[in-house]
C-alpha cells in the first residue's frame, strides 16, 4: 500500500535520465578534448598558407596564431575538465545526495551560459570580418580566413555541440524539480536526531517550620 507523499522504493526515472544525459555529455567533452586538439595542429596550417597571400604582416599573422591556440587549448582544458565533474553529479543524484542535486542546478545555469557564449562567439566570428573599417583592412582579412581554415565539418559541429549543451543543461535541470524527484531526494535527506523532551523542574518549596502544638480541649483533672 502506498500513501500520498511517500517517497518511491526506487531511483524514480527522471533521476535515471537526468543522470544518463550528464554521462552522455561528459563522454561528449572527453571526444571533443580530443577532436580539438587533433585539428589544431592542420587548422594553423591552412591558416599560415591562407594568409600568406593578404596584405597583413607576419607580426599580425603570428598574432592570429597565437589566438588560435589560446582559444583551442582554452577550450579543450574546459571540456576535459568538465567531464569528471559531470560524472561526479551523476553518480551523486543516482546516490540520492540533496547537495549533489543543488550542485547540478548551479552546473546546469554555468552550463547554459557557457552554451550561450559559445554560440555568441561563433556569430561573432562570421560577423567581425564585416565590421571592420578600410584602416584595418589585413585584421578583416585574417579573420575571414580562421572559419575556412578549420575542416569543413568542425563549424557546423561546435554549433551543434554547443545549442546541444544548452539543451542537455536545461533538461537536467527541469527533470530534478519534478515531484518524482523531489521525494526521492526527500527520501535521503539527513534527519537530524532530536533530543528527548525534559520534564520541568518545578521550584524547590521553602522549608516551613513544624505546627506548634495545640493545648487540649479540655483542662486537666
Amino acid at each position: 500500500m502506498s500513501y500520498p507523499g511517500s517517497a518511491p522504493p526506487r531511483r524514480p526515472a527522471v533521476v535515471l535520465l537526468a543522470s544518463a544525459v550528464l554521462l552522455v555529455m561528459a563522454v561528449a567533452a572527453l571526444a571533443y578534448t580530443v577532436a580539438d586538439l587533433a585539428v589544431l595542429g592542420r587548422t594553423v596550417d591552412a591558416f599560415r598558407s591562407a594568409a600568406q597571400g593578404t596584405s597583413a604582416s607576419p607580426q599580425q599573422i603570428d598574432d592570429v596564431v597565437t589566438l588560435l591556440r589560446a582559444s583551442a587549448a582554452l577550450s579543450a582544458v574546459v571540456a576535459a575538465l568538465s567531464a569528471p565533474v559531470l560524472v561526479g553529479l551523476a553518480l551523486g543524484l543516482l546516490a540520492g545526495r540533496s547537495g549533489v542535486r543543488v550542485a547540478t542546478w548551479v552546473v546546469c545555469g554555468l552550463g547554459l551560459l557557457a552554451g550561450c557564449c559559445s554560440v555568441a562567439v561563433l556569430i561573432g566570428e562570421r560577423a567581425a570580418p564585416l565590421r571592420l573599417g578600410d584602416g584595418e583592412r589585413a585584421t578583416a582579412e585574417l579573420l575571414g580566413l580562421i572559419a575556412d581554415a578549420y575542416p569543413s565539418w568542425w563549424i557546423p559541429l561546435n554549433a551543434g555541440l554547443s545549442v546541444g549543451q544548452c539543451l542537455g543543461y536545461l533538461v537536467v535541470a527541469t527533470l530534478l524539480t519534478l515531484p518524482a524527484a523531489n521525494a526521492w531526494f526527500r527520501r535521503h535527506r539527513p534527519t537530524v536526531p532530536t533530543m528527548p523532551s525534559v520534564p520541568p523542574r518545578f521550584p524547590p518549596t521553602p522549608h516551613q517550620p513544624p505546627p506548634a502544638p495545640t493545648a487540649p480541649p479540655y483542662p486537666p483533672r
